[in-house]
């Protein structure tokens, strides 16, 4: 059999069969110290599609940054066919800052397709699209809530994308959310582009939580298995399909006040059940939010201090027939992921 043709990325070539971190020089720090997008590269021996797996396009959304760590530390990726590009933390800038957005407050996921010589969310988004979009096949992206929020584990696809769809259903999450996509997004783009990404929500902005990590490592690697990247066996397997919901809403505080939940993230609930009650300090006044509909709870807020209007629960509409038990949430062992 023939060798295959290296990878080449920003003038490097990585040879077939070999792994290496190449660093895209973006910009510089106020203090010069030099700023980099950085990806590191497997390129297996064998034919196949190329993945990218990206982290971090909101600097605060730190558990893809673990999830990618992880991934690129399992021994099934010596012997992957195809090519994996993996980019742990794409916006550098708020990353370090502790901070969604860039310095200048854009958000780097409204400022696709980008642009050479526009700001530098435009630049970083264009290097992006350019240097490893513009290279693959296939895309995950991995984003949590914000801060003083949880996602339950769920892969958002678009609507129309067939394509998407089936990497959602292979990666098994416990909910797939059609959701649509938001002008200037790296999903739009590549969809513009005719690429197929999808979108892993998990966890809390700034915080690292087990559920999440091995739920989007499991995940990860069922893709990888579903590409025909990596052998069937070496991704665990699901104990339940992905419940597809296909739409949501956010339900809102109807006062302001202290906050006291009384439902959690992957709770099925039912028209009129009370999720939380609102209370003011002095224990006078309290309010009960209801819900207006039947779902299952995607997302949640648990800062307990609330304004009126707050979104407080993100609620999926279940599919139709669906009826019975809260969903068990899917956590891969350990063991079972390496």
């Amino acid at each position: 059999m023939a060798r295959r043709e290296g990878f080449q990325i920003a003038g490097r070539m990585i040879a077939a069969g070999r792994r290496a971190t190449v660093d895209l020089p973006m910009t510089h720090m106020p203090d010069h110290t030099p700023v980099a997008l950085s990806v590191h590269v497997v390129h297996g021996q064998r034919p196949g599609p190329v993945l990218f797996v990206s982290a971090a396009v909101h600097g605060d959304e730190v558990v893809g940054v673990e999830i990618v760590r992880r991934l690129l530390r399992l021994p099934q990726l010596a012997a992957i066919s195809g090519t994996l590009l993996a980019v742990p933390i794409v916006n550098s800038f708020g990353f370090l800052g502790h901070s969604r957005y860039l310095p200048d407050r854009r958000d780097l996921n409204r400022s696709f397709p980008g642009s050479a010589s526009g700001s530098m969310a435009a630049r970083l988004a264009y290097a992006f699209r350019t240097e490893i979009l513009g290279r693959c096949d296939y895309g995950i992206d991995l984003h949590s809530a914000a801060i003083h929020r949880a996602n339950l584990p769920q892969v958002r696809v678009s609507p129309g994308q067939p394509a998407a769809l089936d990497l959602a259903y292979a990666f098994a999450a416990p909910v797939t959310l059609t959701s649509r996509m938001r002008d200037g997004s790296l999903r739009a783009t590549a969809k513009a582009l005719g690429k197929t990404v999808i979108l892993y929500e998990a966890g809390e902005g700034l915080r690292v939580d087990e559920v999440s990590v091995r739920s989007g490592l499991a995940g990860i690697l069922r893709v990888m298995a579903h590409l025909g990247m990596v052998p069937a066996g070496a991704a665990p397997r699901a104990r339940a399909a992905t419940l597809h919901c296909g739409s949501s809403d956010w339900l809102r505080a109807p006062a302001a006040g202290l906050l006291q939940l009384r439902a959690d993230l992957g709770e099925r609930v039912v028209a009129g059940q009370a999720l939380a009650s609102i209370s003011d300090p002095f224990g006078e006044n309290e309010v009960d939010l209801i819900t207006p509909k039947a779902g299952i709870i995607v997302g949640r807020a648990h800062l307990p201090l609330v304004n009126e209007g707050d979104a407080l629960f993100h609620l999926a509409d279940l599919p139709e027939g669906v009826e019975g038990e809260d969903r068990t949430l899917d956590i891969p062992d350990e063991d079972e992921v390496i």
